[in-house]
């Protein structure tokens, strides 16, 4: 089979698709693998590295798309890329179509392409791989955003995240119990900051408990929570995600003005939308604006600040994929492999997916 693997093109994106030796592994099965000039460049990988791996280095992204029958990406498409999509090719990335531009969906059909977004090839437990790595990256990193984003010089509030003896530490809130949730909660305990963690569920509350052996607040996520929790954050972070969906909107204008000012709002659920109401996405060359006094951070991108991490975490998420489809051919793959299956949202130009037809008030094509 024929990979391609072409340079990231959206502004500050500086993951790959594939590492040098997440090639290597596909060359070795018998594959075929183009690289764009420069494609893993900004992630620390050289053209040299794909090379000695068996990747073969094509010098535009016209011949990296032309070539491939399937073409692994990070980003979705851009509008300049679309031109490139080649009738019947395959397409592999993060999508979030539910608030995704609706031309995206548009070249999809209209040049039949068979596409599979990366956030909802789920496992049959209910795992999101490729999703949960760059989660657990985003969680991670949490902390630092915070720390930096409250200090007196950002217009914080001036806060130290684990305080002092004698000097209470920072409140953070965390909307949802889940991966990115969960690795937030485990960062910020870390630091000594007081955690409390919302959730409707009540299983990921005692999950997330459980993990992280107490130390943390959990409480059930109810209107009257919610707005009691807002009011106290010194930083409030959105960790909520809905299959397919548009995030709902939790968190209203009315509770960011009941924060304080120079708080500080990471609103990682952007992606697919954003859970509170004044988010809007922002980028990593100019990530904050304050509104209501309050400090928000919406870069839809995170896990890219740290482009090496996270290309090396895809690769190891999404590989067996990319093996299976290799081995077996798109169709039989699809049939077989339940995680592919489910993250199938356009086959060779159709809707399929039926919660992104949902999340778009569209109804699933057969």
């Amino acid at each position: 089979m024929e990979f391609g693997i072409p340079r990231e093109v959206r502004d500050q994106e500086a993951r790959v698709g594939l590492t040098p030796a997440g090639v290597g592994a596909l060359v070795a099965a018998g594959h075929t693998i183009y690289v764009e000039r420069d494609a893993g460049l900004a992630a620390g990988f050289s053209d040299e590295d794909y090379r000695r791996q068996g990747g073969k280095i094509v010098y535009s992204p016209d011949e990296a798309y032309r070539r491939a029958e399937v073409v692994v990406k990070v980003a979705r498409p851009t509008v300049e890329e679309y031109q490139r999509f080649r009738p019947g090719q395959t397409l592999l990335s993060f999508l979030h179509l539910a608030v995704a531009s609706p031309d995206l969906l548009e070249a999809l059909q209209r040049v039949s392409i068979t596409a599979m977004a990366w956030e909802l090839v789920t496992t049959p437990d209910g795992r999101r791989p490729a999703l949960q790595v760059m989660s657990e990256i985003a969680g991670r990193l949490a902390p630092v955003l915070a720390g930096s984003f409250l200090q007196t010089h950002h217009g914080g509030r001036g806060i130290l995240l684990g305080g002092l003896p004698g000097v209470p530490p920072a409140t953070v809130v965390i909307l949802g119990a889940g991966e990115l949730g969960t690795q937030a909660a485990r960062a910020f305990r870390g630091l000594c900051a007081h955690v409390i963690v919302l959730d409707s569920r009540l299983a990921q509350l005692q999950t997330i408990d459980s993990h992280l052996g107490g130390g943390i607040i959990t409480m059930q996520a109810t209107p009257h929570a919610l707005r009691q929790a807002v009011a106290f954050a010194d930083v409030l972070v959105g960790a909520v995600s809905v299959p397919g969906q548009r995030t709902p909107l939790l968190v209203t204008r009315e509770m960011v003005r009941t924060m304080r000012s120079g708080s500080v709002i990471l609103d990682f659920a952007v992606d697919d939308g954003g859970c509170v109401e004044t988010t809007r996405p922002t980028t990593h060359r100019d990530p904050t604006y304050a509104v209501e006094g309050v400090i928000h951070f919406a870069v839809p991108n995170v896990p890219a600040r740290v482009a090496r991490t996270a290309s090396y975490a895809l690769t190891n998420a999404t590989l067996p994929y990319l093996l299976a489809l290799g081995a077996r051919g798109l169709w039989p793959a699809l049939r077989e492999i339940p995680d592919l299956s489910n993250g199938l949202v356009v086959r060779e130009g159709r809707l399929v997916h039926a919660d992104v037809a949902r999340g778009l008030d569209r109804e699933v094509e057969q």
